[in-house]
């Protein structure tokens, strides 16, 4: 067959970069892809699509539910990177306001930088697909979920997870998916699937549950408003139940549209000979190292370091033509396995504790006299440090377009921000711009206290977490240090909250984690056990109920009998962190601090708002600029007054009674109405006169005192402070001056004439009234 050249010239770009092959070409002739359809218990259907669009990747997919669809594109390199030891995977996840219809609010119109909703999401995605990649898989992957259309009914993310299962399925990339996820809400103690925007907004839980076949749980992320734990370990065995409709239908996709595997790279590795030498100089000294307890993060570091650096020199000094970062690997594989078997052979852990007990905890609170709350909490060498701030709730942090119109809030009167600075693990490096995991842990810990703040606080509140030292869970110490400044800035918090981090350690073979041969779940667990340990469940919430769970798993799913398990060690672990929080503060502070701010409600009758306001706004600028008060509109007659302090309070409401001064009103003059005037200055040609008080004299003429013709008005006898009566007629239309007359009351002598030339008499009537208007 004969080739068109514009054919093989894209051939051999594409074999030239190593980005596709001729097989992945020879699909792009369908303009139709495979479709599956997923029917969940409560009538709710799932729609994916291969193949359909962006033919050029190594596979994608749309997932559509309702009117919001998500398509996921995967693309990998053919070769994998040199000097990788891990899965340099890379997933972007994006919103689009073209996707709802919509245009951008930036000065450019364009989609920017991501958000923090997005930087989440594609978090939630990467921790879910990641556990099943081949060990030995190290070459660069690309996940992009791209929004095609919005409907603000069901959310993206979810619909993104799965999509991305079903593109990494029928891709040639190797993964040990596929992988189903489900959202789970609980309304009236009844689990719903999938919820959607307005089911979500009443539900008391929001969990994500990603498994795999089998009912192996792979990732947890979720928030609750105290759920209790026999409805969160329900909700989590019937989204995994769920699950497994996604991936059998997945899988049965797989098996009539998938591309076979790629075969993995072989990872260079050191001979058995090289191997042996590693452990028989490491193995004691690692052994003593792990089981001495009065080490630290710091001395065991170092300790291991040195035993790392030593065994490498003699052994690459026996074996010069092996390369030393091979034997780096070969040592550090094998201190994982010993501190692993450690754990199974003693039944204690490196820092002489068991698996129940928890680190040695102190709380501190009330730090710093102009902090209006802060709090220090210390466990083992974990150090975070939290202060309380409250603001106006001009202060609330607005969404942006398409965060409100996912969530359905447009903003948000509690802010936590998690900073995790180089200092806090011993290391020097750049202090500045936050980075992804430091989104992710605070938006972890802001999920776990916003249940337990009222809804009705009239303050913005912005909880701070500095992380001083680090080697543990940080954003569960975040929970409860920040627990305890809101309770030492007197928010009313329905109850104090608390967070533990639970690991685990596991044997299986053939990566067949459903029939573990043996496991040991961790409690309260170090950071040299989150980094060769398992699993890092994260678990907050009060004594009553769950608030946040995030589970992240290093192995291709763990069973629910073991999620179950590491709950209840979570469960009893947060009752006892409860306690030792409870004897530094128990209740929020009633006793005021100088430092608070104050808020008051003011009424002001209707007429009485434009005063307060003033012309543009200038009388409530004026007050924040003189008091730092800020008055804020709540309906037509109420302002809710913020001030910094008690005496800004004191002295904005004074300045406030100056604006509300009752005036005047100037009374509504009739056209042709009579009043009395006061005379308050005689002028030669006039009097000035006013009809009521703060009136600006009018000018009443000569002309208009009287019948006659009047030189100046001393000949009517007229004073000041004399009141006469006068007739008004309106404003002059050209100088806006006043028009009286009291000519026109004035008694006149009518003279009738005759038209009879015979009556040579005029005849007066002195009793006729005068015509004149």
């Amino acid at each position: 067959m004969k080739y068109p050249t514009n054919y093989l010239k894209l051939l051999n770009f594409r074999l030239r970069n190593h980005s596709f092959t001729p097989r992945n070409l020879l699909h792009t002739s369908n303009t139709e892809g495979p479709q599956l359809e997923v029917k969940f218990s409560n009538g709710r259907n799932l729609i994916m699509t291969a193949g359909r669009y962006a033919r050029f990747a190594n596979a994608t997919a749309v997932c559509e539910m309702g009117d919001t669809a998500v398509m996921v594109t995967a693309v990998s390199k053919q070769k994998p990177t040199p000097g990788t030891n891990f899965t340099p995977l890379v997933v972007d996840y994006r919103l689009k306001t073209a996707a709802s219809g919509r245009i951008p609010t930036n000065f450019f119109r364009r989609e920017m930088g991501p958000s923090e909703k997005e930087i989440l999401s594609a978090r939630l995605i990467d921790r879910s697909v990641r556990p099943l990649f081949p060990a030995e898989y190290r070459t660069e992957t690309q996940l992009v979920c791209n929004m095609l259309a919005m409907d603000a009914v069901y959310s993206p993310d979810v619909l993104a997870l799965n999509a991305s299962s079903l593109a990494l399925s029928l891709s040639d990339i190797p993964w040990y998916g596929p992988i189903g996820a489900v959202r789970l809400g609980l309304c009236d103690g009844e689990i719903i699937v999938n919820p959607t925007r307005r089911e979500l907004q009443s539900s008391q839980l929001d969990l994500v549950v990603s498994a795999t076949k089998q009912n192996l749980v792979v990732m947890l992320e979720g928030k609750g408003n105290v759920v209790l734990q026999q409805d969160l370990l329900k909700a989590i065995k019937q989204g995994t139940r769920e699950a497994q409709s996604i991936v059998s239908e997945i899988e049965r996709l797989q098996k009539l549209h998938g591309k076979e595997k790629r075969p993995l790279e072989q990872i260079t590795t050191v001979g058995e000979e090289i191997s042996a030498a590693v452990r028989s100089m490491s193995e004691m000294r690692l052994r003593e190292i792990f089981q001495d307890a009065s080490h630290d993060k710091i001395s065991r570091d170092v300790a291991v370091n040195d035993v790392r650096t030593n065994v490498i020199d003699k052994v690459w000094s026996s074996y010069p033509d092996t390369e030393p970062a091979l034997i780096t690997d070969e040592f550090n594989r094998f201190c994982k396995t010993i501190f692993r078997e450690l754990i199974f052979e003693t039944d204690r852990r490196c820092d002489g504790r068991d698996f129940d007990s928890l680190r040695n905890i102190s709380c501190e609170v009330d730090l710093y006299k102009p902090l209006h709350g802060s709090a220090l909490f210390q466990r083992g060498q974990t150090q975070v440090f939290c202060t309380v701030s409250l603001d106006s709730q001009e202060s609330a942090m607005k969404l942006d377009t398409l965060s409100a119109l996912e969530s359905g809030v447009k903003a948000k009167n509690f802010m936590l921000h998690y900073e995790f600075p180089p200092y806090a693990t011993g290391e020097v490096g750049r202090v500045g711009g936050v980075g992804r995991r430091e989104l992710g842990h605070g938006a972890l810990a802001e999920k776990a206290l916003v249940p337990t703040l009222p809804n009705d606080f009239p303050f913005t509140v912005r909880l701070t977490s500095e992380v001083l030292e680090s080697n543990g869970s940080s954003s569960m110490a975040t929970v409860c240090g920040g627990s305890m400044a809101l309770l030492d800035a007197g928010v009313p918090v329905s109850s104090p909250a608390a967070g533990v981090a639970i690991g685990l350690v596991t044997k299986y073979e053939n990566n067949d984690t459903k029939h573990l041969q043996d496991y040991r779940i961790l409690t309260d667990i170090l950071g040299i056990e989150d980094y060769l340990g398992d699993m890092d469940m994260k678990v907050a919430g009060t004594r009553k109920g769950f608030t946040a769970i995030q589970a992240d798993l290093k192995i291709p799913g763990i069973p629910l009998k073991v999620v179950m398990e590491a709950l209840q060690k979570a469960t009893d672990a947060k009752a006892k962190i409860l306690d030792i929080m409870g004897e530094a503060i128990r209740e929020p502070r009633k006793v005021k601090k100088d430092c608070w701010p104050v808020t008051e409600r003011i009424t002001v009758e209707p007429q009485q708002r434009a005063q307060l306001i003033g012309p543009g706004g200038i009388n409530l600028k004026k007050l924040y600029v003189e008091t730092g008060c800020t008055a804020t509109t709540e309906d037509e007659t109420t302002f809710t007054l913020f001030a910094p302090s008690q005496s800004a309070m004191h002295e904005a409401k004074e300045m406030i009674d100056t604006f509300l001064v009752p005036k005047e009103r100037i009374p509504d003059l009739e056209f042709g109405g009579i009043y009395t005037a006061k005379i308050t200055e005689i002028r030669d040609t006039g009097v000035m006169v006013i009809l009521y008080n703060n009136m600006p004299p009018a000018l009443l003429h000569n002309s208009q005192l009287d019948q006659r013709k009047v030189a100046h008005p001393s000949a009517l006898g007229l004073e000041v402070g004399q009141e006469i009566q006068v007739k008004y007629f309106g404003r002059d239309p050209v100088s806006g001056f006043m028009r009286l007359s009291r000519k026109v009351l004035q008694p006149t002598t009518s003279i009738i004439r005759s038209l009879n030339k015979s009556n040579a008499n005029d005849v007066q009537n002195e009793n006729s009234p005068s015509t004149s208007s």
